[in-house]
């Protein structure tokens, strides 16, 4: 008999955690369908070359593949040996597998507009709440198994997308009382600076390695740079990128200075311009503020890209995304421009239970138990739950018939707010006794009323 467990990096979810998670969600819905988006889904498996060298080396290798059916088969055994050995030399082999879990829910929209352009209105703006699966290692805000809660526009080149996108940040995180930073940067910023280290095919170089600089610091990124092929005074440049300082203004002067003859570089400082000064007077520009170490380290992102960060709390990004102006490209659907931005729901789930912020009202599903004291009594509790049920108040009766103390500690337990009591002596008068339980206050209703009582 084996003894019961998980694979790592998955979690159970109890009541507690599917409210507060359903809380934020429901925040998060709300905003998206307010700026009219619209719901998607797709399945939790992709064809394997729909997700493969979509992600960039590191995601490749975080991507969740799934054995093909009937390998167990005697007829299929020396294919499945031989693809075994060639995924032990770091090749994929679709005699072992075909498919994969997938990795985000970017690749897998991207797909689905692919296969379905003819059909759709554009601009199409649709968001997705969905789980996705990275083979990384688990641990504080990573985990294998996670909710991701994505929105993006496909269809349009606009600049008024990313503002937007951009208000959504900030209103959905005002909305949830979490303080942040929302941080934006640009990949063709990134890519001038790849020009003026030798060429645009050390973008990726430089981006990976830029992409972890908070993870490992300056000295080893500079490091890594060294390993990847640049050279000192490539490595030189890029820290002269990464030291820019200041508000987003001195910011922008100061990369104008060291990118200022690319042409794509200049692109993308007057986006950032764009973005910055279009609603000059909103609330927003208090929480976004450029940040030049920003790479987003995936291969698709072609113009703006975001990250979120949480103040007052370690954590990593909480929300990030960016433009990526040709990846249905990669499905033979070329020209459909897009831009998008995602949530980290279980981050975010981290950051407002550690800072305390999720409402009292979450924490409870049933409003109201009412007490099990008799056949007679239970029978006439039961008919005015359902009344009340009617009125979208949430009920229990209580299974049996017990002492007082049991039926208050259940109530106790699954931090229910009201009790009602109806014994004999309230059957005989037609009334009940409404007990709440936080105050202990009581309160005799009679029967007729309660379908209309304030709880």
């Amino acid at each position: 008999m084996s003894k019961a467990s998980i694979p790592q990096g998955t979690r159970d979810f109890s009541a507690s955690v599917v409210r507060k998670r359903n809380h934020i969600i429901h925040i998060i819905k709300n905003v998206f369908e307010l700026y009219g988006f619209e719901p998607l889904e797709t399945p939790a498996m992709e064809n394997l070359d729909t997700l493969m060298g979509k992600y960039g080396e590191e995601g490749d290798k975080l991507i969740f593949k799934i054995l093909n059916n009937g390998l167990s088969d005697p007829k299929n055994t020396d294919k499945a040996r031989t693809a075994f050995e060639n995924v032990l030399q770091g090749k994929n082999d679709k005699n072992l597998t075909e498919r994969a879990l997938k990795y985000d829910l970017t690749i897998p929209f991207a797909r689905y507009v692919a296969m379905n352009h003819g059909q759709l209105t554009f601009p199409f703006k649709r968001y997705q709440v969905q789980p996705v699966w990275r083979a990384d290692r688990p641990q504080k805000g990573r985990y294998r198994e996670f909710y991701q809660c994505d929105a993006d526009v496909v269809g349009s080149t606009s600049l008024l997308n990313e503002v937007e996108l951009a208000n959504i940040y900030a209103t959905v995180f005002r909305k949830l009382k979490i303080d942040v930073d929302i941080k934006i940067n640009s990949r063709k910023i990134l890519s001038a600076l790849a020009e003026l280290c030798g060429g645009t095919d050390k973008l990726t170089d430089i981006t990976i390695a830029i992409d972890k600089l908070d993870k490992i610091g300056i000295e080893k990124v500079k490091e890594e740079l060294l390993q990847r092929g640049l050279n000192e005074n490539q490595v030189a440049i890029i820290g002269q990128y990464l030291d820019i300082d200041g508000d987003n203004t001195e910011k922008i002067n100061k990369i104008r200075e060291l990118l200022g003859t690319s042409i794509t570089g200049v692109k993308g400082i007057e986006e950032l311009e764009y973005i910055l000064h279009y609603l000059p007077s909103a609330n927003i520009i208090q929480e976004l503020s450029i940040d030049f170490t920003l790479a987003r380290g995936l291969n698709y992102y072609t113009g703006t890209i975001f990250e979120v960060k949480a103040k007052n709390v370690q954590m990593g990004s909480i929300g990030g995304g960016g433009r990526y102006d040709d990846l249905t490209g990669l499905f033979d659907v070329p020209g459909i421009p897009g831009v998008g931005i995602s949530f980290g729901i279980d981050r975010i789930y981290d950051v407002m239970e550690e800072l305390k912020l999720f409402p009292q009202e979450v924490h409870s599903g049933t409003q109201v138990l009412f007490f099990n004291l008799g056949e007679a009594e239970s029978k006439k509790a039961f008919s005015l739950m359902q009344e009340l049920r009617d009125r979208g108040i949430s009920c229990e009766l209580y299974h049996q018939q017990a002492k007082f103390d049991r039926q208050f500690k259940y109530a106790e337990r699954k931090h229910i707010a009201y009790a009602i009591m109806i014994g004999s002596r309230e059957l005989e008068s037609n009334t009940c006794v409404i007990k709440k339980l936080g105050t202990g206050e009581q309160t005799a209703v009679a029967l007729p009323d309660l379908p209309h009582y304030s709880f």
